[in-house]
């Protein structure tokens, strides 16, 4: 599982310009299952996705094809995890440590 943190890089007049087509791609992860959940940092300076994927390149491939990413307003960290425990709901992508 991952953690996608954003940091805007751009002011954010430069990020609601490009924040249609980030939504847009935001609802084809969704529909893919590759995000689990998102939204806005509070101070808004940035976002957090929960997301899953096979391995680390393949979230950063999709973490390149961001319009925030090609529009250069926002950069990426992306932290990869174990969840060990899961909420009811999530537990099909719960890890086991071995």
């Amino acid at each position: 599982m991952f953690v996608l943190e954003l940091t805007y890089t751009a002011p954010l007049d430069a990020v609601e310009a490009a924040l249609a087509a980030h939504v847009s791609w935001l609802d084809e992860q969704y529909d893919q299952g590759v995000f689990l959940a998102s939204g806005r940092k509070n101070p808004r300076d940035g976002g957090i996705i929960l997301a899953v994927g096979a391995d680390r390149a393949a979230i950063e491939e999709v973490v390149a094809g961001d319009p925030f990413v090609t529009a250069g307003v926002c950069e990426y960290r992306v932290t990869e995890f174990t969840a060990t425990k899961t909420a009811p709901g999530l537990e099909r992508y719960r890890e086991n440590l071995g």
